[in-house]
């Protein structure tokens, strides 16, 4: 059995970041093991600009970004096995992975980080009425079709589901001549960020439906058309709104499901919100010496942010290994409801401590509070909120140095 010290499943932008910065705070003895044919991940296939702000300062494309994270672990000569299939991880962390040059082989690491990203939620999830024609993708397929394959999945689309995704595709859908009919979303808000629907489709003229969703689908062998209807408070569709739309092709962008298989394998509970790990600050979960990071712990907006997040979770790798740890405590962080979670969902440790949180609904003239029982220890007042924007709040150790439980809640005015 191979012995590493650190093991990286996963080479997209979380698992090359965390790579880079545990080698940079001393760990030598790295491997990154990518079921793809290349690392990059998902960054690949995403030919936008509007990555690398935060991190580089500049715009960037998908492919742009991931090279400079690729370049960083060449110059480092970080070890990386492609094609490589991770099976499982043990709570003791053995890793079992496959490839076609090695077959099955086993690593016993000393730390763990899950870098595995997402997936994103089919059809089969949505309960919608009618046959099963071709025509129907995840706005992800669709974008690695058009934009890596040359292929263009139909002429005239209807989307289902405002986030990031679908409103990219609906513009590029819209630049390589296919008209866009529709972007339904069942929730009375969209899940995207508003320079999205901006950039993307008030700039292209293609209709937001919010509070819409598709309850039809018609054609037998090719998809003919959808039905859409509006619905209720309650997401119920009201039966005198149906529309019939014509169309051949339907983009699904109904959410994304943190790849976790491993982890559950490995022990790690999950948060029920987020369906990725329960982690502390350093991003180690509940089993000693595995740590997870990017959206395989929770979805981000922006890639940035999970190069920002990889980080913490590979100096954090090499702290576990090197047996540094600051001053422990253990306090666990609840929210109201109207925040939905937050990432740390426990501090183990005093120190500076940013907690990232996602709310439930759109607020406006907010109070953001995070209080011990019945003393506040921070307040922040913003004029609006929505669950399409991730937020975080910075926490100091003599804040929370004597607290039991940190509460997380919304005040709206």
């Amino acid at each position: 059995m191979k012995q590493i010290d650190l093991v990286i499943v996963g080479g997209g932008p979380a698992g090359m970041s965390a790579a880079v910065a545990a080698y940079d705070s001393g760990v030598k003895s790295i491997l990154i093991l990518e079921r793809d044919a290349h690392l990059g991940g998902i960054l690949q296939q995403c030919i936008h600009n509007g990555f690398g702000l935060h991190r580089f300062g500049e715009e960037l494309t998908g492919p742009e970004y991931a090279w400079r994270y690729e370049q960083q672990v060449y110059e480092r000569k970080i070890p990386y096995l492609l094609n490589t299939m991770v099976l499982d991880i043990s709570p003791e962390k053995v890793v079992t992975a496959t490839n076609s040059e090695e077959g099955v082989f086993q690593i016993q690491a000393k730390a763990v980080i899950l870098a595995m990203g997402c997936r994103e939620r089919s059809k089969g999830a949505l309960n919608i009425a009618g046959t099963r024609p071709s025509g129907i993708f995840s706005a992800g397929t669709a974008q690695k079709y058009v934009n890596l394959k040359g292929y263009m999945p139909g002429k005239n689309v209807v989307i289902l589901g405002s986030g990031d995704i679908g409103l990219i595709m609906a513009r590029r859908m819209t630049l390589e001549g296919a008209k866009v009919h529709a972007v339904c979303e069942l929730m009375p808000y969209s899940g995207g960020l508003a320079r999205n629907i901006e950039q993307c489709l008030n700039d292209f003229g293609i209709p937001l439906r919010l509070s819409h969703t598709v309850v039809e689908i018609h054609g037998k062998e090719r998809l003919e058309g959808v039905t859409i209807a509006k619905v209720d408070e309650n997401r119920r569709p009201i039966p005198e709104t149906r529309e019939y739309i014509p169309c051949d092709t339907l983009l699904l962008s109904v959410g994304l499901i943190p790849e976790n298989e491993l982890s559950k394998t490995a022990g790690v509970p999950l948060d029920r919100v987020t369906n990725g790990a329960l982690v502390d600050q350093d991003r180690q979960t509940a089993v000693e010496g595995i740590f997870a990071c990017g959206n395989v712990l929770h979805v981000h907006d922006l890639v940035d942010y999970v190069s920002e997040e990889a980080e913490i979770a590979g100096k954090s790798a090499v702290a576990y290994i090197q047996g540094l740890t600051a001053e422990r405590t253990d306090i666990p962080l609840t929210t109201d409801g109207k925040i939905r979670y937050t990432v740390p969902q426990r501090i183990t440790q005093k120190k500076d401590v940013t907690v990232f949180f996602r709310v439930a609904d759109v607020y406006r003239n907010v109070t953001i509070r995070v209080s011990d029982g019945d003393r506040v220890i921070y307040s922040k007042k913003k004029l609006k909120v929505a669950p399409g924007e991730m937020e975080s709040i910075t926490l100091r150790p003599d804040q929370f140095a004597d607290a039991k439980a940190l509460s997380f809640a919304l005040e709206v005015k």
